[in-house]
């Protein structure tokens, strides 16, 4: 079973940073690849970063890579994705997602977590 848990939402000032994490308290994480989606007001859903269970591989949209950092802790059953030099445009609901590989069509989503960046 796969229930995703988001946290490390909140607000944050321009130039700041948050660690955004996300946990399966249904089970392991450790064989899903993870990724991590934002949808803010009035826009589109963006997928922004994705981790691969078997190589650890890593992938970025362009818009925050060399700012957002994922990474996975398999002992603690976490993903986290690290966000520095936030933007006001980085407002949005932040989701995790679950599915077999990087690039593939999401099975499973948190029920996202808020990042508000404003002065």
């Amino acid at each position: 079973q796969v229930q995703l848990v988001e946290s490390g939402g909140g607000l944050v000032q321009p130039g700041g940073s948050l660690r955004l994490s996300c946990t399966n308290s249904g089970g392991t994480l450790e064989k899903y690849a993870i990724g991590w989606v934002r949808q803010a007001p009035g826009k589109q859903r963006e997928g922004l970063s994705c981790i691969n269970s078997s190589n650890g591989n890593t992938y970025y949209a362009d818009s925050v890579k060399g700012r957002f950092t994922i990474s996975r802790d398999n002992a603690k059953n976490t993903v986290y994705l690290q966000l520095n030099s936030l933007e006001p445009e980085d407002t949005a609901v932040y989701y995790c997602a679950a599915s077999d590989l990087c690039g593939y069509e999401y099975d499973y989503w948190g029920q996202g977590t808020q990042v508000t960046v404003s002065s």
